[in-house]
């Protein structure tokens, strides 16, 4: 004969706030889980960019040339010295900083407006079907695939001074220069910095525009056309305002890619970049890794990074604003 044992409920606990519990208890693991899972890349990024960022925030206080490079923690505090030194526009260092500060503004205008301008014009006119269609855009979005330091050595070889493709085609064909110009040194070299960057950055502005389009509805075209509306008219009423939120966040994109854009002009002059052509990203590794003055480069590129911020926030604080108007 055998007897089985009923387990009793847990004296004081009803069924339904067992059964509450359970509930509970599997909504926080279901609710915990994403996060849990984002953990080791979120530590990640915090090892990669959120601490070198503060050690180079202490070490913008520090008196950091080549005799502390070794143990930089024994280098002297300056306090605001290097700052000072940074923004004092009457002295050497900060003369060529904001010389520095003055190109890169002109340059990244300049770049992201043509960037902008042929992307848009490249998605508008690609949303009309027509033979060889797929093939072309194809071929648009080949500068933005191709690696930086593929395209801008590529550019480097056609800007050349006695065998480039760039003076063989305006000098020996088109006949448009006196003779062949350098430009990879004077002050062509701005210009040469400026075609490579809008060359390799607005396949992404078309990129970004052509998704937007896909978002408006074509009934929208042929309703207009019906009331007799043309075609600079369509893109005007219709096309440019239904893409504003498109354009908001490109815009903000492109102009923080391209102000903060080392790459391109390193490869494109090697450490020293002319003084036409000489961006702040250039400038800040030139006081950090040329002349062996961390402190001062550490020093110049926080306050980079807090004109980023206050032109980021300006931005977005004026563009919400506009948005919140066009939708009164």
């Amino acid at each position: 004969m055998t007897t089985t044992a009923l387990k009793e409920p847990v004296r004081g606990t009803s069924p339904g706030a067992a059964s509450a519990s359970r509930r509970r208890t599997g909504r926080i693991r279901r609710v915990g889980l994403p996060y849990l899972l984002l953990l080791p890349a979120l530590l990640l990024e915090l090892l990669v960019h959120l601490v070198p960022m503060v050690i180079g925030i202490v070490m913008s206080f520090k008196e950091l040339t080549q005799f502390y490079i070794r143990d930089w923690g024994t280098a002297p505090w300056s306090g605001l010295g290097n700052y000072t030194m940074s923004v004092d526009f009457d002295a050497p260092v900060g003369e060529a900083l904001l010389h520095s500060f003055l190109v890169t503004v002109g340059f990244t205008l300049l770049s992201v407006g043509l960037c902008w301008f042929i992307g848009t014009a490249a998605a508008i006119y690609m949303q009309d079907t027509f033979r060889g269609r797929g093939l072309l855009r194809a071929l648009f979005l080949v500068p933005y695939a191709l690696p930086v330091y593929t395209a801008v050595i590529t550019w480097v070889f056609m800007f050349q001074h006695d065998n480039g493709l760039v003076n063989h085609v305006l000098h020996d064909q088109l006949h448009l220069t006196d003779k062949p110009s350098f430009w990879l040194i004077g002050d062509n070299s701005f210009y040469a910095l400026l075609t490579v960057s809008v060359w390799k950055g607005w396949p992404f502005a078309f990129l970004i525009v052509m998704a937007g389009l896909q978002n408006i509805p074509r009934e929208l075209y042929e309703a207009a056309a019906l009331d007799g509306a043309g075609m600079w008219q369509q893109i005007r009423r219709i096309t440019l305002p239904s893409l504003r939120p498109v354009n908001q966040v490109l815009v903000l994109v492109l102009f923080l890619w391209t102000f903060n854009d080392f790459n391109t002009p390193y490869v494109l002059f090697g450490k020293a970049a002319p003084e036409a052509a000489d961006l702040i990203s250039v400038h800040i590794y030139q006081a950090s890794f040329v002349t062996w003055n961390f402190g001062t480069g550490s020093a110049m590129s926080v306050l980079l990074l807090l004109f980023l911020l206050v032109v980021t926030g300006a931005y977005l604080l004026l563009t919400s604003r506009g948005r919140r108007a066009a939708d009164v």
